[in-house]
């Protein structure tokens, strides 16, 4: 993520036919899980098309992260409500969810017979393999700028809130709660000493 169009508002409002074509083109065609479609569509509503800020983005991922429920679902219908309220949150769930939904039930209906070939079953773990390592791509395109502007922050955040979740086994929303209170206590001009 760059940090251009970080303030004041979007340049473009955009149609009701661009949001259903933006959202189900790369809500169903990325591959890599919810934090890959999220960064794919970083490029495309923040740094390509301008329909939100960087700052708009990182209050929808945040708000995301806190919602019950598929976050990409959530981050969908958060970043089609900022440019075009509730009818544009509307369209960009539909346009995220129903051609995936239809995908998956076509998928389900193949798997019992998929998954009894060694060839299938072998695909399936190379493409299991990639998609931990785009993931990994993804948590860094979405935590460079953060890290480059915080550093201090990033080198702290980062592993207490990994051993929040695997040492003590508190659950994602405390952690980010916690987080996000330890980020409003540590002011942002002690990162620049």
């Amino acid at each position: 993520m760059s940090p251009t169009n970080t303030a004041g508002p979007a340049e473009r409002t955009p149609s009701l036919g661009a949001i259903a074509a933006v959202f189900a083109r790369h809500a169903n065609l990325t591959f890599g899980g919810g934090s890959a479609t999220i960064a794919v569509l970083h490029r495309e509503i923040v740094a390509r098309r301008r329909w939100i800020t960087e700052l708009e983005f990182q209050l929808a991922y945040a708000l995301s992260r806190l919602t019950p429920g598929t976050n990409l679902l959530a981050f969908c219908t958060a970043a089609g409500w900022l440019p075009r309220r509730g009818t544009g949150a509307a369209i960009a769930l539909a346009a995220a969810s129903i051609p995936c939904s239809i995908i998956a039930v076509v998928a389900t209906h193949f798997y019992e017979a998929w998954q009894r070939d060694a060839t299938f079953a072998a695909a399936l773990r190379g493409a299991l393999a990639a998609a931990v390592a785009v993931m990994f791509h993804t948590a860094w395109v979405l935590a460079a700028p953060h890290v480059r502007a915080a550093p201090r922050k990033a080198l702290v955040f980062v592993p207490a809130s990994i051993a929040l979740v695997s040492v003590f086994s508190l659950s994602p929303f405390t952690v980010l709660l916690l987080a996000a209170a330890g980020g409003a206590l540590w002011p942002a001009q002690s990162e620049a000493r």
